[in-house]
């Protein structure tokens, strides 16, 4: 396995693992996102067993010890399995999450004491960067989820939110919501919820111009749209489970 890095928006790079043994033939990216300013901040610190190749490539970009926050969309192995590793490593980083992941979860299992993250509140990066963080509970899954929007370049760092399959390009202005769908059916990851097109269409009100995806491409062009195109396909499979 390689680490591949491609900037995505203006100082924000992806930094994409493929791993062919999942969902073979076609296999799954693993994405990690670096914004870089006065404070950098990766989002996903990936799967612990994948931590020396994330290291490698977030070296490519800066020294890994001048990192200064750790951030994503919720508690699960391949977006925060190698916090600790990262704390080791960059002496002032810190996790930096919302209150439900801490309580139940960051307080404990992170080294270091985690900032905690209220709705809508706002991290200083620095360089004119600043990223703004929404929970968004259940949605894909996780009751502590929540997505980070970073304001200058109008980036979405989605999760697991448009999760595909495959190895496609880093960057498209293709259709992502198709195949969405298709790797929904294939999973079934997401926890169906009465309000998750809500949460979805409140994202779509930042209108991001990029949206950055845990597993797939990342999108440049119309997010708001896809993000209300995925939020009536939810609610369509919500009214369906309904009956």
């Amino acid at each position: 396995m390689e680490t591949r890095i491609t900037e995505i928006a203006n100082g924000i790079y992806r930094l994409s693992i493929f791993v062919p043994d999942i969902a073979p033939p076609h296999g799954l990216t693993f994405n990690h996102f670096v914004i870089l300013g006065d404070e950098p901040l990766l989002f996903h610190t990936g799967l612990k067993r994948m931590f020396p190749l994330v290291r490698a490539g977030v070296a490519r970009l800066l020294a890994p010890e001048k990192l200064r926050w750790i951030a994503f969309g919720h508690f699960e192995a391949d977006e925060c399995g190698a916090m600790n590793e990262w704390q080791t490593v960059a002496p002032l980083a810190q996790v930096a999450h919302g209150r439900t992941g801490c309580l139940v979860s960051l307080n404990d299992m992170s080294d270091r004491n985690p900032r905690v993250l209220e709705d809508g509140e706002t991290i200083e990066l620095g360089q004119g960067r600043r990223v703004r963080y929404l929970d968004t509970p259940h949605i894909p899954h996780g009751w502590d989820a929540g997505v980070l929007y970073e304001e200058a370049s109008g980036t979405l760092l989605c999760g697991d939110l448009f999760t595909q399959i495959g190895d496609g390009a880093a960057l498209t202005e293709g259709d992502i919501v198709g195949p969405a769908i298709a790797t929904e059916d294939i999973f079934r990851f997401s926890s169906l919820n009465p309000g998750m097109g809500r949460t979805i269409r409140r994202l779509a009100e930042l209108a991001p111009k990029t949206l950055a995806l845990m597993h797939g491409p990342s999108f440049s062009g119309d997010g708001a749209g896809a993000l209300k195109a995925l939020a009536d396909d939810y609610d369509g499979r919500v009214r369906a489970a309904l009956g």
